[in-house]
């Protein structure tokens, strides 16, 4: 899936424009994920995975570093996460569905974040990219 010229440019404004917030999103929408997909905890024993805690908002911290990762390389997402799909698929062997679900638990936190910038267009843009990433995360597993 390609992203348009003007896709890329939604995402970095609106990805800008969470900067005082991008150490909280993270942990955000890993908090989330665990309530609303509890199954997804099976892959975080060893966390504290209460809402808040450190672990989950270090967890959420790489997560965000990767994304922003993304974002800044919009144009070779594959290479730009190629280490971290050989971890997830190699080393963590996640269950791809679980970037699905994180996907949609950052799509609210999103909206929370941003309001009324997050609208249909944005939120489009986001999914696509969302969409990207998990896609290469997944690619090693075929």
């Amino acid at each position: 899936m390609v992203l348009s010229a003007e896709e890329c440019q939604l995402i970095q404004s609106t990805w800008a424009k969470l900067g005082p917030h991008l150490d909280k999103v993270g942990g955000e929408a890993l908090s989330r994920m665990f309530c609303a997909y509890p199954q997804t905890k099976t892959y975080f024993p060893h966390f504290d995975l209460s809402p808040n805690s450190k672990d989950v908002q270090h967890h959420g911290q790489k997560v965000v570093k990767a994304l922003d990762s993304a974002v800044k390389h919009l144009d070779n997402i594959r290479g730009t996460l190629a280490d971290l799909s050989d971890l997830h698929a190699y080393n963590l062997r996640v269950d791809p569905v679980n970037f699905k679900l994180l996907t949609k638990c950052f799509h609210v936190v999103l909206g929370i974040h941003l309001g009324g910038e997050y609208n249909a267009l944005a939120h489009l843009a986001w999914d696509k990219l969302f969409y990207c990433v998990a896609d290469v995360l997944c690619e090693k597993y075929r």
